[in-house]
């Protein structure tokens, strides 16, 4: 079994974000982290192939060298990285990282493909979907459960107040959400191996993406850091001026209401 795990790396949640004097994202102090939905993919990948056997690719379309997650994921314990790289693009979206994996997915054996439910930094939770669309697969978002058996998969998603339960032939696509089981920590002998293993690097070029395809659907405008958070105020007077005073302040000062 062939499995193939789409990863992004994505700034760790703790990190403090700053801005440079261009006003882009300073990058150069912060730590980068596999985002976590794609962890648990990435995991589950890896417990499936231990138990019908078979190898995990794990592939990343970025603009930025996304070694430092790739080589986490080997060391979890992935058979192949490889970095597809969208650095010829201005500013890449899900549109190009999609059509850059899809070019790529389709010169690929596979069985399963693993997504993330939706990457921390950007919370769109597109590339699923539209990865899906473009390779013609069936697909399951946020899964929570997964089993194979006789070529096909049973999975299982959580809904308002219950849950769906499915079955898919193979290959299809499925997107990963936190609960679906809890990820390895890799040993110190493991990340050693990892920093050993050749990360394949792929371009657009490489891939045949038409310079069409390489233009974003989405143009960020300005990033903007939240304004630093203000102490609490008291609200002195009678019960009805200080409900006056509360409406003109979500009103007029927060805009609120």
């Amino acid at each position: 079994m062939n499995i193939i795990v789409c990863v992004k790396q994505t700034f760790d949640s703790e990190a403090r974000i700053l801005l440079d004097p261009k006003g882009l994202i300073d990058e150069s102090a912060v730590k980068f982290i596999v985002n976590p939905y794609e962890e648990y993919a990435v995991e589950e990948a890896i417990v499936l192939t231990e138990k019908n056997g078979g190898q995990v690719t794990v592939v990343s379309a970025s603009c930025q060298d996304p070694s430092q997650a790739l080589r986490q994921c080997l060391a979890m314990g992935a058979g192949r990285a490889v970095w597809l790289d969208c650095g010829q693009a201005d500013f890449a979206d899900s549109h190009i990282y999609a059509e850059a994996l899809g070019k790529w997915l389709n010169t690929q054996d596979y069985d399963l493909i693993f997504c993330g439910k939706e990457a921390i930094d950007d919370g769109m939770s597109e590339l699923p979907s539209r990865l899906a669309e473009i390779l013609d697969l069936p697909q399951v978002n946020t899964v929570s459960s997964v089993s194979i058996e006789d070529g096909k998969t049973t999975v299982r998603r959580d809904i308002e107040e219950g849950c769906e339960v499915i079955e898919l032939n193979l290959p299809c696509l499925l997107s990963a959400q936190k609960g679906l089981n809890d990820p390895r920590y890799p040993s110190m002998r493991r990340i050693l191996q990892a920093k050993k293993v050749r990360i394949e690097r792929i371009t657009l070029g490489d891939l045949g993406v038409s310079e069409e395809d390489r233009v974003p659907f989405v143009k960020i405008e300005e990033y903007l850091i939240p304004p630093a958070r203000q102490g609490g105020r008291i609200l002195n007077g009678t019960h009805q001026e200080a409900v006056a005073e509360l409406l003109r302040e979500l009103g007029d000062e927060r805009r609120v209401i």
